[in-house]
């Protein structure tokens, strides 16, 4: 059976992944500057940042299928990256109250033979509006670390989401549907259990 490698720290992308079957055959995160570059949209960051995470270790794996992603939060123009602290948390909760922001989930597939797929994916969220005790307790949870918008819409912050359009799991970590397309149109199937 050929390999996957998945080229992501995100334990979200790992479990999401196993909710379909697909397991990889390692767990190799690629370390690249995710620094988003002047004038660049975050529909565009999110697809870069994925095409590097996958072509930074695709070297290493030839024979392999690479499975590579990256998620960005935005809100008009502005990306919402992972907060620093807990006040930028708050920063970021407070300017998605009551309004709509955008998820992108740009994916990157490399077929072992070096065929290189792309795709971002894009989720419409509103946030109903949220009073101090609302912030207060979710910035004690902890659960805005390390997550793209200081928020993950599995956990507490499901309380927040008024209104959902397009993929959920493209919210957590990553488009299950357009994953498992692209791996399976460039021929990789899951092990059948």
């Amino acid at each position: 059976m050929t390999k996957l490698i998945l080229a992501s720290a995100s334990p979200r992308r790992l479990e999401l992944l196993a909710q379909i079957g697909i397991v990889p055959t390692a767990v190799v995160p690629a370390d690249i500057d995710e620094t988003p570059l002047r004038d660049e949209s975050p529909r565009r960051l999110a697809l870069r940042l994925a095409e590097q995470k996958a072509r930074a270790i695709a070297g290493d794996h030839a024979g392999c299928f690479i499975l590579a992603a990256d998620t960005v939060v935005a809100c008009g123009q502005r990306e919402l990256g992972k907060a620093a602290d807990a006040d930028e948390a708050g920063k970021f909760l407070k300017l998605l109250a009551g309004r709509r922001h955008r998820v992108y989930g740009g994916i990157c597939v490399i077929a072992p033979g070096g065929t290189v797929r792309t795709r971002v994916v894009e989720t419409r969220v509103i946030f109903r509006r949220l009073d101090e005790g609302d912030l207060a307790r979710y910035i004690a949870s902890d659960e805005w670390r390390g997550k793209a918008g200081a928020y993950g819409i599995q956990g507490l912050a499901a309380t927040f989401i008024r209104d959902i359009a397009g993929s959920y799991s493209n919210v957590v970590g990553l488009s299950l549907y357009d994953a498992d397309a692209m791996l399976r149109g460039l021929g990789f199937w899951p092990k059948e259990t």
